[in-house]
């Protein structure tokens, strides 16, 4: 069988958190949590990762590679023209470059496949999801652009494409020269998920933490109405719930504080393809997006999600969650999880015995 490495494409069922090199630690990790958390009743979209073989094997092909080298031997990182003429010059680059034969048939099997379980031009989350070569767990949150509502195959090329432009967008190449990333040494996994319908209801994020004060025995969960990019970028007040975690555990309705959210716009499917804002009718607006019933349900995968990584890690591993309603089932699902960074220990703990020296 065909190592891992030497595949362009995985199935979430294929990956786990030690494939971060491979297909980013946003990918590693829904691989991750669908091949040990699904067993105990927390629910992720199914879908696979173009890993970065693909990207590399794309660049290659169209001579891109060579393209990018002789680009950024000219970059100024200290200069904002520079990086933003680099930034151009990448994109066009990468603009003319045509997915190989040997690429699509790949890509267009995973797709179909997707189709045999969900019905025909399946509608897909197509999302990025960085590699840095020498910092596998480096974290690129709000990096790249993802790409929602995308169906049939010419579309799913075309949020591919864009996905690899989006590598090299200013901002993104600021970063890599502030953290000290090899531009050229990046890669790049693509997520493809199926879509969850919470356009018809609602999604959101959760925290298995106070992110204000550290506290851990809660787990804090916010909720819009529709697609989850507004609470994402901030951009609306989101329903806001906390949950009483040592009481949750030992069965009991936990919720100790609930604060509605001014939910004035929502981001749902385009007829055809994309998204759009509409308005919230006010007597949305007033009403929490989740049910007391949902709001524990999202808690005890909170709970369940911290747990598996606190675990695997050796420390505690506190979660910064993603999850949506489908309006068309009902049901509850997680879309990504990743370590909160603002609270968690950088290490273990350590013991330090001072001495303190006095003047004789």
């Amino acid at each position: 069988m065909e190592g891992k490495p030497q595949k362009y494409i995985l199935w979430l069922a294929e990956i786990g958190i030690e494939d971060v090199p491979l297909v980013g630690g946003k990918n590693a990790s829904l691989g991750e949590m669908f091949v040990n958390l699904v067993p105990k009743g927390v629910s992720l979209p199914d879908g696979f990762a173009l890993t970065t073989k693909f990207y590399w094997k794309f660049l290659k092909d169209n001579g891109i590679d060579a393209k990018l080298q002789e680009i950024f031997s000219a970059l100024d990182p200290q200069s904002i023209t520079s990086i933003q003429e680099t930034g151009k010059r990448s994109r066009e680059a990468i603009s003319h470059g045509v997915f190989s034969d040997e690429l699509k048939v790949e890509l267009f099997a995973a797709y179909d496949k997707l189709a045999e379980k969900f019905g025909p031009d399946p509608d897909v989350a197509v999302r990025t999801s960085g590699v840095a070569e020498d910092m596998p767990n480096a974290s690129f949150a709000g990096q790249f652009e993802t790409y929602l509502n995308v169906r049939g195959k010419e579309d799913l090329l075309s949020a591919v494409l864009k996905s690899i432009i989006s590598t090299f967008t200013d901002r993104a190449i600021a970063y890599r020269e502030e953290k000290k990333i090899s531009q050229l040494e990046f890669g790049l996994s693509v997520g493809v998920l199926k879509m969850i319908r919470s356009d018809l209801s609602s999604s959101g994020v959760m925290f298995s933490l106070d992110t204000e004060t550290g506290f851990k025995d809660v787990v804090l969960i916010n909720s819009i109405w529709g697609l989850g990019e507004l609470i994402v970028k901030g951009r609306i007040t989101p329903d806001e719930y906390y949950v009483f975690k040592p009481t949750l555990k030992k069965g009991f309705k936990s919720i100790i504080v609930k604060n509605l959210g001014r939910k004035n716009i929502k981001s749902v499917y385009s007829p055809k393809k994309g998204i759009k804002e509409v308005k919230v009718p006010v007597s949305a607006q007033f009403q929490f997006s989740l049910s007391d019933a949902e709001v524990l349900s999202l808690a005890k995968w909170a709970i369940i999600i911290e747990d598996h990584y606190t675990q695997k890690n050796g420390k505690w591993t506190p979660q910064d969650i993603e999850w949506a309603k489908d309006g068309k089932t009902g049901q509850l699902y997680i879309v990504q999880a990743r370590p909160e960074t603002v609270h968690m220990p950088k290490t273990g703990r350590v013991l330090e015995e001072y001495l303190i020296k006095t003047k004789e």
